[in-house]
């Protein structure tokens, strides 16, 4: 198997004992396209107006629990650890990696102080958490084609095509002609793919579906996207870290990981062709790109899977927490926002996302965000001081 590109990454912390990693599905939906906007970059500099600074929650004293998607759970954890250790050491954050439909469940039936998930909640689902549901972009991360192959001599190429019927179960061999042709040079083996999905619904499942349905109109009549879709053929396993180690386990396999969990243990994953014909790796650099000249809708519950973009990778997505507009308890609500101002804002929060492959907000997003963030209350008060 091809691990030469590999880059470990230390995020062992990230899968300590406040995340307990569970299978909770959910339903299906689609995403609003985000569609492009002049406006690129990176996540703004620490704002100092209006005594809104990184430290403002330094004398906070909470304990604040959160659950839902594994997707983003080793950055999640690393903000809170290092919140903790350097700037509120009164403020602890009990966040349970369940899956994203586990994070809806949850904040849905208030038993959290906040929920997170890959897939933007469905109207339904808002309607049965409540009008004052607010979504939060975090940050950014990519979803892998991790496959396990013996003797390829450089990275597997596949495009959507391909891996729609993959997993439709209408490819079934590594050696198959379509395989074959985009892989020039290659040793491809006569043996049957074996392939790997989340058997607890998730909202990495969510973003590979969204992709499929928006390159296979196969897929999209047959399967749809879905957080926890009815597979035709493949094996199940739970969070990406299930997943990873079914492709890890077993020759000729694929599955679909996040970029996180892929580089950290090792595993080889396919440069996908993305909507401008170009094969791309999934990198921070590539899932940057897919963040940039996007704008999402108001509510922020958009898709920006196969974006455009030379240098674009195709399958990735914003990850967001759920919070509510106007908090019951303040005691709790302004912890948690300072928090966030911080995670948003801090250079050191915004570097340890980077090195844990998830690409930070673009400019007009982290604007935005701000703004959502200053309007959030606590008990019919605002929460941030106005600018």
């Amino acid at each position: 198997m091809l691990i030469g590109r590999m880059k470990v990454i230390g995020w062992g912390a990230a899968l300590g004992a406040t995340m307990l990693v569970a299978a909770c599905g959910g339903g299906g939906d689609t995403a609003t396209k985000a569609t492009p906007a002049a406006s690129t970059g990176t996540a703004a500099a620490a704002t100092k107006a209006a005594g809104l600074t990184v430290d403002m929650g330094k004398n906070d004293k909470a304990s604040l629990t959160g659950a839902g998607a594994t997707f983003p759970a080793p950055v999640y954890q690393a903000w809170f650890d290092d919140y903790n250790k350097k700037v509120a050491t009164g403020v602890r954050v009990n966040y349970q990696s369940v899956g994203s439909g586990g994070g809806i469940q949850q904040f849905t039936e208030k038993t959290v102080d906040f929920g997170a998930s890959d897939a933007p909640m469905s109207d339904e689902e808002l309607k049965k958490a409540g009008a004052d549901t607010v979504h939060i972009p975090t940050v950014l991360g990519s979803v892998t084609a991790a496959y396990n192959v013996d003797g390829l001599t450089a990275p597997l190429k596949l495009d959507g095509d391909i891996l729609a019927k993959i997993y439709l179960g209408t490819i079934t061999k590594w050696n198959d002609p379509a395989i074959v042709a985009l892989n020039a040079g290659q040793k491809l083996p006569d043996a049957k793919i074996l392939v790997a999905y989340r058997s607890d619904g998730s909202g990495t499942t969510y973003v590979w579906t969204d992709y499929l349905s928006s390159v296979s109109a196969d897929w999209k009549s047959k399967v749809g996207v879905n957080k926890n879709p009815n597979w035709p053929v493949g094996q199940g396993g739970k969070g990406n870290e299930g997943v990873a180690q079914v492709v890890q386990q077993t020759k000729n396999s694929i599955g679909y990981i996040e970029l996180a969990y892929a580089s950290a243990n090792k595993i080889a994953f396919a440069d996908i062709k993305n909507k401008a014909g170009k094969f791309v790796t999934p990198s921070l650099a590539s899932t940057t790109a897919a963040g940039a000249g996007v704008t999402l809708p108001a509510d922020y519950r958009g898709s920006i899977v196969n974006g455009d973009g030379d240098a674009t990778y195709p399958i990735a997505s914003f990850t967001f927490l759920l919070v509510r507009q106007n908090a019951a308890k303040c005691d709790t609500a302004k912890p948690l926002v300072n928090l966030l101002w911080w995670a948003y804002h801090d250079q050191g929060a915004q570097a340890t996302a980077k090195s844990l492959f998830y690409a930070t907000l673009p400019d007009a997003v982290q604007a935005k965000v701000d703004t959502t963030l200053k309007g959030l209350q606590c008990e019919g008060k605002a929460i941030l001081p106005a600018s």
